[in-house]
């Protein structure tokens, strides 16, 4: 690895004991874009980040095609999960998406979905939201640990 990621740190404190850096995911270079091998399997991780004007955490995974142009990650492509780690002023926390939900809410191409390069996520304390918002933090926080 290239420097100390924050994303790793708080990947030790929760329950990953043992992993290996696999790939780091230069495009995503500024979101911690890493492919990790752990005792759960392959890994796709990253560190959202917070925005100034809008609530929640924003976070970028994608891929150059053949072409060199952007696209989301295929589904088929996937390692098992997605890891999101969130770290705001003390407030910490981590989404673990199963690739199968990404698929199901338009996330990660597939056949008949060109997929999304980048989300918003919505911890457990993110409040005051609009409706939108609140749908996907409700769906989100199914998968959403706070390490707090």
């Amino acid at each position: 690895m290239s420097f100390l990621y924050k994303s790793i740190e708080l990947m030790k404190q929760f329950t990953f004991a043992t992993y290996t850096v696999l790939k780091e995911e230069i495009q995503n270079e500024e979101y911690e874009g890493l492919l990790i091998k752990s005792n759960e399997g392959v890994l796709r991780s990253r560190l959202a980040k917070k925005t100034p004007k809008k609530k929640g955490y924003f976070v970028a995974f994608w891929e150059k095609d053949a072409h060199n142009k952007n696209q989301a990650f295929h589904v088929d492509d996937e390692p098992q999960h997605y890891l999101i780690f969130v770290d705001d002023e003390g407030k910490k926390g981590m989404f673990v998406f199963p690739i199968a939900r990404l698929e199901k809410q338009g996330i990660l191409r597939n056949d008949v979905q060109k997929g999304k390069m980048a989300i918003r996520v919505y911890p457990s304390w993110e409040s005051e939201l609009n409706p939108t918002a609140t749908k996907t933090q409700k769906w989100q926080n199914e998968y959403f640990y706070d390490l707090n």
